[in-house]
């Protein structure tokens, strides 16, 4: 609580003047022992000498002790004298006197109220206890320079209102603090109970610290419990079964929703259950006889594209066929406000969070094997030489007729079609972007996941191996076919676009790691918007993105303005899209913040096991107290210390893991 000060009425002081200040939210007595300019050297009841301004003084009596004599007289005087008035204080009935002056509407000094008070003769202890009455209990009145004021009865209630705010408040942080001990030493387990009120608290302050509306009763919970600082809490709540050992804190902190609203399940479910309408749909082109195969990772769940191919008479048909989300989900639905809400589908070692209801991106909206589904088909009719003569854009009615893995269609490249044939064209299509100007940054990705016993797996993948160039290149191909075929239709979409870079390093492939990490640095920073503008970075004249609309909100929007070409629905305007993506921005981000963040977390963890192992290391970044290096199995930077070892960027080095610690993000390295 704040110290309150109520300096005394101006009088000429002498030593041996009895005076009283406060401290601590205490009154206390004493006696002047030397006065030079306003400065007071003084003996307290508590037979403490403190100096102290008289301006701090609460009060100044006119009777003065005789300091000559013994301290310990001086003192016992002065506990009587506190004692006494303490008395006189406890006999007023402040309420009483509010009811009776509330409604003067003049200020009252202290000797009218004294008056009020006690009978005369009065002397300077009626004063000293009529201010120690009114310090005590500030509900009817404010006192301030000896002046007394009455609340008004509005004021009065607010004030009882406060004080009960503020007895709760208490309360809260005795018990919080009682759990947090009672939780560490052990008692009753995790079966402690407390107010979820106040786990909501202390979990608002872990995750949030002062920006946290509740922060200062959290603090003061920290305080009285036996907890040094806030980061000690996620221990408490490990302990207590709130949370777990490998708690996902960025979904907290970022407040990433993890489960769908009783509405959207309800949408849901009408959806699942409702008559397929699109077999009807004279705008669509039934492509269900042309056989379609999705290429995905083994455990892949959420088909959202397909590749077809066809041989003509004059050269081949190749189709890019993505799925209809927006046949199921409407502008506007619940599904699709929860999905604008989410923004994308968040994919981690530990757990998924997709962006629409499982029943939908598992099923519904998913090209599983053998099921018809409606879908955005672009169809490219090519010469035998693999160049494009024409292409057009459909919706469809499609079937996939084989679902395969990556590794099962890098199997049969160079044995069967259309795997073969696709490659070809997937490569071919590659080196036109690059004659373009794509620059492609050829970095391995790696993979972890956790296995059903929860053992931590992970897997060093070459995004260059055939089947995923193949995948790849239909993607781009078929986005920026979509993207001219907007812009040609003046329809704004979700375009993405990407000036020259800083520096080019390389032409072509380039299969050095320094390169690429050096290369990547010079990329200039995509943008998105509403016109189609050059990707350099990809190498087409306009790139929009239209082929991930289970998983991506920008790709089911693009979807929309497609189909509105076609009549289907009305457009959103420039405006309408330009609000939804400065509204969802901040949540893109945040989703590939969590996704980088927690595949930290899990190699990190994995390391924590490996303490003393060595690896081998690229160093990337020279400074003159450590250098950052890329442990090459894991695809991970991390801090070295110089410890007066020279290296030179680019250098390849062995590196040993000293420490490891996963919550903490901490993972030290020594050469």
């Amino acid at each position: 609580m704040t110290t309150v000060l109520l300096p005394a009425i101006v009088q000429i002081m002498i030593k041996g003047n009895i005076v009283e200040y406060i401290d601590q939210q205490k009154i206390i007595c004493a006696v002047i022992l030397q006065e030079t300019k306003g400065k007071l050297r003084l003996l307290n009841e508590n037979n403490r000498e403190v100096s102290f301004s008289e301006k701090r003084l609460s009060h100044i009596s006119q009777e003065c002790l005789d300091t000559t004599v013994a301290r310990n007289s001086i003192v016992t005087k002065l506990k009587q004298l506190t004692q006494n008035r303490k008395n006189l204080s406890e006999t007023i009935d402040i309420k009483e006197l509010w009811e009776i002056l509330h409604e003067e509407s003049e200020d009252i000094d202290l000797e009218t109220m004294t008056l009020f008070n006690f009978d005369p003769p009065l002397t300077s202890d009626h004063e000293a206890a009529v201010i120690r009455a009114f310090f005590h209990d500030r509900l009817y009145f404010k006192f301030n320079r000896m002046i007394f004021v009455p609340y008004t009865p509005d004021q009065v209630e607010a004030k009882k209102r406060q004080i009960q705010e503020a007895e709760k408040r208490e309360i809260m942080i005795l018990k919080g603090a009682s759990w947090i001990n009672n939780v560490l030493n052990n008692k009753n387990g995790s079966n402690t109970e407390v107010d979820q009120n106040i786990i909501d608290i202390l979990k608002s302050y872990y995750l949030f610290k002062n920006d946290s509306d509740t922060f200062l009763i959290a603090r003061n919970i920290i305080k009285k419990s036996s907890l040094n600082s806030s980061e000690q809490l996620f221990n408490v709540f490990v302990k207590a079964g709130i949370w777990d050992q490998n708690q996902n804190i960025d979904l907290l902190a970022m407040q990433i929703p993890t489960s769908f609203s009783r509405d959207v399940l309800e949408q849901e479910k009408k959806l699942t259950c409702a008559r397929t309408g699109f077999f009807d749909d004279p705008l669509r082109k039934d492509l269900t006889n042309i056989p379609l195969i999705t290429i995905d990772g083994q455990s892949t769940l959420d088909f959202d594209d397909a590749i077809s191919l066809e041989n003509t008479d004059t050269g081949y048909t190749l189709g890019i066929h993505i799925i209809d989300v927006d046949f199921y989900i409407k502008s506007n639905d619940p599904i699709d406000l929860a999905a604008r809400d989410r923004a994308s589908s968040i994919y981690m070692p530990d757990d998924k969070l997709p962006m629409i209801p499982p029943n939908l991106s598992e099923d519904l909206c998913s090209l599983k094997e053998n099921e018809i589904r409606p879908g955005i088909s672009t169809i490219i009719k090519m010469n035998r030489f693999f160049e494009i003569q024409d292409y057009n854009i459909v919706p469809s009615i499609i079937k996939v007729h084989k679902q395969m893995s990556y590794a099962e269609a890098n199997l049969l490249n160079g044995k069967n079609d259309p795997i073969t044939t696709l490659y070809k064209i997937a490569t071919l299509l590659r080196e036109k972007r690059l004659k373009a100007g794509a620059i492609q940054i050829t970095l391995p990705e790696v993979n972890v996941w956790l296995e059903d016993n929860q053992e931590i797996g992970y897997l060093k993948i070459d995004r260059e191996n055939p089947s995923r160039m193949l995948v790849s290149e239909m993607m781009i191909f078929a986005n920026s076919l979509m993207a001219e075929f907007l812009a040609s239709n003046n329809m704004p979409a979700v375009f993405r676009s990407q000036p020259p870079p800083k520096q080019r390093l390389f032409k072509g492939i380039e299969t050095s790691l320094t390169l690429n990490f050096m290369q990547r640095k010079h990329l200039s920073r995509a943008m998105i918007g509403t016109d189609p503008e050059i990707h350099s970075g990809l190498g087409v004249k306009a790139y929009a993105t239209a082929t991930s609309p289970i998983r991506r909100y920008h790709d089911l929007l693009t979807q929309r303005q497609i189909k509105a070409v076609f009549g289907y629905d009305k457009a959103y305007s420039k405006a309408e899209l330009e609000n939804i993506l400065q509204s969802i921005s901040q949540t893109i981000a945040n989703t590939g913040r969590v996704q980088a963040s927690r595949k930290k977390y899990w190699i990190i963890k994995y390391l924590e096991a490996k303490k003393g192992s060595t690896y081998e290391a690229l160093v990337l970044d020279c400074y003159r107290d450590h250098y950052n290096v890329l442990l090459k199995e894991f695809m991970l930077e991390a801090k070295l210390p110089s410890s007066g070892i020279k290296l030179r960027h680019g250098d390849i080095i062995q590196v040993t893991i000293q420490h490891a610690d996963a919550r903490r993000e901490q993972l030290s390295l020594f050469a």
